[in-house]
């Protein structure tokens, strides 16, 4: 059996992510997946980005990952939320061809030469000593490998819930990985947790009535996703039609009455769902039950493809008996004779709470495991995409005897990830947003690139051709913003000028058009000096801070400080730093419960060599 340098269990958006980042640092590489065909399937919404999560989307793609690729190559739809606000907070998202973008992905490992797709099941591990030297499927085959990456979505002992009946599997259609769920507790002796999710039902079109619905139309954007030109993108299927209509709707009294009349009936309030759901995407029976004074609440109807005539009904998540979600969609407007297709349900799994890995994503227990995506306790596709290129990327790493490396949170909405993932107490699944950033003013969607491709470079992710490209657009933005932080109109430098413009980079220069020839409102360099002249002020603050913090960032914590005798630290703060073992001081002082004065002993302790 070849032995591999990279094994990805599991397939979807952590997994392809994993897979490619590794095999771009020349791992030979094998993903095991319960179904090829399901490869980077869309299990719940039809959509990449939206609000934080489009940002990560093109930092992945700075990073030299796929996933803003394959979303622009399925795109039927793309709109630029939050525009009514500052461009800080700007966010991408495309509704996707489900079909096209898993079929782009799987393409993308397919033609890797360093990747194998391998249908199994895996059901348990090789151990030599304290590494994991491979897995085992169901077959009792022996896969040997020198670094693993658990990538297993809802797929650990997951279980669906219809109302109070349930079926075991890792989403509607497809059977749960219940022995590798017991293995991590026997075999590995890691601990793990329950949480919950759920999707809503999908309606045929032809039963939808649109003549009342409010249409929402794509829009024309200079910019999606992805930074590259077409000549560093590989050749992808694309959507067949592009710019297809969602619509929104408002939920009915009548709508909530039904579920108030029905909470008899839902897994979740009858006690039968142990796992815990996420706060910020609930079902439409919590949103009933936790906001009683909102009489109605607004819903998207929206395509799930270019060929294909099902819509997803975002904001309808639920777990109730299938004859309850009937009513429940005839009491809409507009759906009162929809044909559902596939019902809603929650789904329950297990997972690894995130105390146990490290940021990196590597396990603290065993150097060469690594984990990514919602077995680490978060939501989204683009959260899994995210994790699961660092974890790939740093499976790869070990190999070669290399220590793992991440970004960090002032340089990315990953690092802030991942940050928060070791340093909080995970009960709930993890969801990223934009307020979660301190930095949020230098960690925009459009400046992606500058922030994380050098640090791709330097670490093997991004390749030459792409990198060229990115040091053609990084000297002209350079040089434009040098020009009109120099160049003065009337005493003030042009760059003070250009707030006046309000960000419309087709508005009237505030000066002279002779005095900057190089601008060009076409131009992305053009656009990125514009948000640059709207933050100006507060990006040279926020740099000063980022400064200031930067001493705690860089000062290591020793892995054999022990807390228990670390005389002056209060309970709680000796209880959390025991658990979640921060690697530096900064990561230390961003734990809930530990006081500023709990991180200055630290760092006293850490400066006199104490270890006790």
């Amino acid at each position: 059996m070849k032995v591999y340098d990279v094994i990805v269990v599991g397939a979807g958006h952590a997994g392809c992510e994993a897979a490619l980042a590794a095999a771009r640092l020349g791992a030979s590489t094998a993903v095991l997946t319960l179904k090829p065909d399901h490869i980077a399937q869309m299990s719940c919404n039809p959509a990449v980005g939206g609000i934080s999560k489009g940002q990560v989307v093109r930092e992945i793609d700075a990073l030299g990952g796929f996933q803003g690729i394959a979303a622009e190559a399925a795109a039927i739809q793309f709109r630029m939320l939050n525009r009514t606000k500052g461009p800080a907070v700007w966010s991408p998202r495309a509704q996707c061809d489900k079909s096209v973008y898993r079929r782009a992905m799987k393409l993308l490992l397919e033609r890797n030469e360093n990747i194998d797709i391998l249908q199994c099941e895996v059901t348990g591990f090789i151990l030599d000593g304290g590494r994991i030297a491979g897995v085992v499927n169901q077959f009792g085959e022996k896969i040997p490998g020198r670094s693993v990456v658990l990538t297993t979505g809802t797929f650990l002992a997951g279980k669906l819930h219809y109302g109070l009946c349930s079926f075991p599997g890792g989403r509607a259609g497809d059977f749960p990985a219940s022995h590798l769920s017991s293995a991590l507790r026997d075999q590995l002796g890691l601990v793990t947790g329950r949480l919950k999710t759920g999707t809503p039902p999908r309606i045929l079109k032809k039963s939808i009535d649109f003549s009342n619905l409010q249409r929402q139309d794509s829009e024309t954007a200079q910019e999606e996703f992805c930074f590259w030109s077409e000549d560093c993108r590989p050749a992808l299927p694309r959507a067949a039609r592009r710019n297809l209509a969602c619509h929104m709707l408002y939920t009915t009294e009548e709508t909530a009455r039904i579920v108030r009349d029905n909470l008899d009936k839902s897994p979740m309030y009858s006690g039968v769902i142990r796992g815990i759901g996420t706060r910020y995407c609930p079902s439409f029976e919590d949103k009933v039950v936790r906001f009683p004074q909102h009489p109605r609440h607004l819903l998207f109807l929206e395509p799930e493809g270019a060929e294909t005539d099902e819509y997803y009904l975002n904001g309808f998540s639920s777990s109730l008996p299938v004859e309850v979600q009937r009513k429940m969609v005839h009491s809409l407007p507009g759906l009162e004779h929809a044909v559902i297709s596939r019902y809603a349900y929650a789904i329950e799994y297990d997972y690894l709470p995130p105390a146990q890995m490290e940021r990196t994503l590597r396990n603290r227990r065993y150097e060469n495991l690594f984990t990514a995506g919602q077995i680490n306790g978060t939501s989204g596709y683009e959260e899994a995409a995210a994790q699961g290129l660092i974890a790939g990327f740093n499976a790869a790493r070990s190999v070669l005897g290399r220590e793992p490396v991440a970004p960090g949170r002032d340089s990315s909405y990953i690092g802030v990830m991942l940050d928060d993932l070791t340093t909080k107490e995970i009960v709930e699944p993890y969801r990223l947003f934009t307020s979660r950033a301190e930095y949020r003013l230098s960690l925009r969607q459009d400046n992606a690139d500058l922030r994380l491709c050098p640090f791709a470079w330097r670490n093997g992710l991004l390749p030459e051709e792409k990198y060229r490209e990115f040091e053609a657009y990084r000297k002209s933005f350079s040089e434009l913003l040098t020009a009109v932080r120099e160049r003065r109109y009337r005493g003030r430098p042009l760059l003070s000028l250009m707030k006046e413009m309000e960000g419309d980079v087709h508005a009237e220069l505030p000066f002279p058009a002779e005095l900057l020839p190089e601008w060009d409102p076409e131009s992305r360099a053009s656009r990125q000096v514009l948000v640059e002249s709207i933050y100006d002020g507060y990006l040279q603050r926020e740099e000063k801070e980022i400064q200031r913090r930067e001493t705690l960032e860089n000062t290591a914590i020793p892995a054999d400080v022990d807390y228990e005798h670390l005389q002056g630290l209060c309970s709680e703060a000796r209880q959390k730093l025991i658990k979640l073992r921060p690697a530096t001081l900064g990561q230390a002082a961003r734990i809930d419960g530990v006081t500023p004065v709990d991180t200055a002993l630290l760092q006293v302790a850490i400066k006199r060599g104490e270890k006790a």
